[in-house]
């Protein structure tokens, strides 16, 4: 039996989207059989004839749920969802499996295809939808695993209100998560952790795995750069792992496990540390401690946000307990993978793919958000995700084509160039390469840097691991080339005044000086300033506390023509010598300056 073609695209993907009123079977948590070839849908249909009275039996014996009491409610609603996956479980084992017939001999072909795919989760292991427990609804299974202590505050309420008021945004929300959710859940419970950890991509992303803050942490996780590398997320100039859906919920996952051993198995502490930071919960924990105070979450001095985490969180969490107390729907999501794994070995367009999956890119990129290039390479990853039946449509389609896969690759700088000549040097309009390698406006590309470049008959392989994982790009600013400056300061200059009049930042000067900002510089003293080429030295050096307008130096002449006197008028006439040498090098040049003072 053939498992990716038992349902079509269609018929197996709507019931994402229903709501859990559409069918009697959605009340009691089981996922109604979509239609399938008459091999399955016997067993289905066995199974949901033996489960239903067990279900109906286990709402039965449950009494009504006070609803002026959540927790209770909330109590209430996991005993149901328990007793109904346990009678899920027990209905469908006891269900004898279906008689298949044995593969024709033309089928070869798609064994071999079969191969490539797999549950990414459980590497090696086919799909089975005929699983017992693929016909437990999701949400049930969630709200069975649910294990942290409960909270019952006005920050929860008023959480419950925001998303209460906002039907449609919590319809988008759900919507994305149930694409990626059960593998969350699957990694959840295959750790021992509460159930409510699946649900915290809610509170941080909305399930959006391209959420950036405006902190510049990135994912549906929410990962800040520097956390993200400590975990392993790759973040370079090909990818970024902290938006894929796979890395950054092990990521995730394995740094919820960290935080919840530091504070001690307490899971509320973990959270407020996943969003405050671990040393500043550490801190308040301490001062909390040394003052004689309880440090639960509830007594910790907090910012806002941190102290409005959890009651968010809470919220979700009864909103999936309990919707329609608010009014809501939850799209029914299947408990079976959405997409799978499939592997690739060699670099490919992500046209190109998209076209073999036979999806459009934007559909193509929700499923692999991580991709910073046009390219994917089989080096970073060797993998890509795809819907369950687009994945089977992939591998056929892949096993036909004969053209090549992949249009670019990746050229390392061999010295630093402007972008023009770069562009010229491998075949593309200087534009072109700029939009493509993100290169921003009068800056040089340094030597090492990484440039994607298309492929040509001189660059036709595909990118090596170690460009994958480690490449780069370094910028310069293209900008004339600098010379080097000694002055001898006059009295009362200090880093403000020599900065001002050679229009420099007074930061710049302080560092070629050594000096801080504030700084002022002894009478005489030598003092170095980087100049562009062809910006005039002042030769005279005023002092800080003259009152008359500053001069620069001048050669003395008359109306007469008279020879030019020897002495200084007022001793405010100074004299420059220029030494004419010039040391080049390094794209500069030297020039000593010597002012005194008659």
């Amino acid at each position: 039996m053939n498992r990716f073609t038992a349902s079509s695209p269609s018929s197996r993907h709507s019931t994402m989207h229903s709501s859990p009123t559409s069918s009697p079977s959605s009340a009691t948590g089981v996922t109604e059989p979509s239609a399938a070839p008459s091999g399955r849908a016997r067993p289905a249909l066995k199974l949901l004839a033996a489960l239903i009275p067990l279900a109906l039996a286990a709402c039965a014996t449950r009494g009504p749920a006070p609803a002026d009491n959540p927790i209770a409610a909330n109590a209430e609603s996991q005993a149901v969802a328990q007793q109904t996956v346990m009678a899920v479980e027990a209905a469908a084992s006891a269900v004898a499996p279906a008689n298949t017939q044995p593969m024709a001999a033309g089928a070869a072909p798609q064994e071999k295809l079969d191969v490539l795919l797999e549950d990414n989760l459980n590497p090696g292991e086919k799909v089975d939808l005929d699983a017992p427990k693929t016909h437990v609804d999701l949400w049930a299974r969630i709200r069975a695993g649910m294990a942290m202590p409960e909270l019952d505050n006005e920050l929860v309420r008023k959480a419950e209100d925001y998303y209460s008021s906002r039907p449609d945004y919590v319809a988008r929300m759900t919507g994305r998560g149930s694409l990626y959710l059960f593998h969350v859940v699957e990694e959840v419970e295959k750790r021992g952790m509460p159930a409510e950890l699946a649900l915290l991509p809610f509170v941080e992303s909305a399930f959006r795995n391209d959420a950036q803050s405006s902190a510049k942490a990135v994912g549906m996780w929410q990962f800040m750069p520097a956390t993200g590398r400590d975990f392993d997320l790759k973040q370079n100039i090909f990818r970024d792992d902290r938006r894929d859906v796979l890395a950054s919920t092990r990521a995730a996952l394995d740094y919820l496990q960290r935080l919840n051993k530091m504070f001690n198995g307490d899971w509320q502490l973990a959270l407020a540390a996943y969003n405050w930071g671990q040393g500043n919960v550490s801190k308040a924990v301490l001062r909390n401690q040394k003052a004689g105070l309880p440090i639960d979450y509830d007594s910790l001095r907090m910012p806002d946000e941190t102290r409005y985490y959890l009651p968010k969180l809470q919220a979700v969490k009864n909103i999936i307990m309990r919707p329609q107390a608010f009014g809501l729907e939850l799209p029914a999501v299947a408990n079976h993978p959405y997409f799978l794994s499939v592997n690739i070995d060699r670099d490919i367009d992500v046209t190109r793919a998209a076209q073999l999956a036979e999806l459009d890119e934007d559909t193509f990129r929700q499923f692999n958000p991580s991709m910073n290039k046009p390219v994917i390479l089989a080096a970073s990853s060797g993998q890509i995700l795809l819907p369950y039946d687009n994945a089977s449509t992939f591998v056929g389609n892949l096993e036909r084509y004969k053209g090549p896969l992949a249009s670019w690759t990746a050229w390392v700088v061999p010295k630093t160039m402007k972008p023009a000549d770069a562009a010229k040097q491998v075949g593309m309009s200087e534009t072109g390469l700029r939009e493509i390698n993100r290169i921003p406006a009068r800056m040089l590309v340094k030597q090492g840097s990484t440039l994607l470049v298309p492929r040509s008959a001189a660059r036709d392989k595909d990118v090596s691991e170690h460009l994958a994982d480690n490449a780069s790009i370094m910028f310069a600013p293209d900008v004339p080339p600098m010379r080097r400056v000694t002055l001898k300061a006059g009295k009362g200059d200090t880093v403000a005044t020599v900065a001002r009049r050679y229009r420099l930042g007074p930061t710049q000067v302080a560092q070629w000086n050594k000096v801080s900002t504030k700084a002022t510089f002894k009478h005489g003293q030598q003092v170095v300033v980087y100049l562009r080429e062809g910006q005039a030295i002042a030769a005279e050096t005023p002092s800080a506390t003259r009152k008359t307008p500053t001069r620069a130096t001048r050669v003395a002449s008359s109306k007469s023509n008279a020879k030019p006197t020897t002495k200084a008028s007022s001793g405010k006439t100074r004299s420059a010598k220029v030494a004419g040498s010039r040391v080049t090098g390094g794209g500069g040049s030297t020039v000593s300056t010597k002012a005194s003072i008659r």
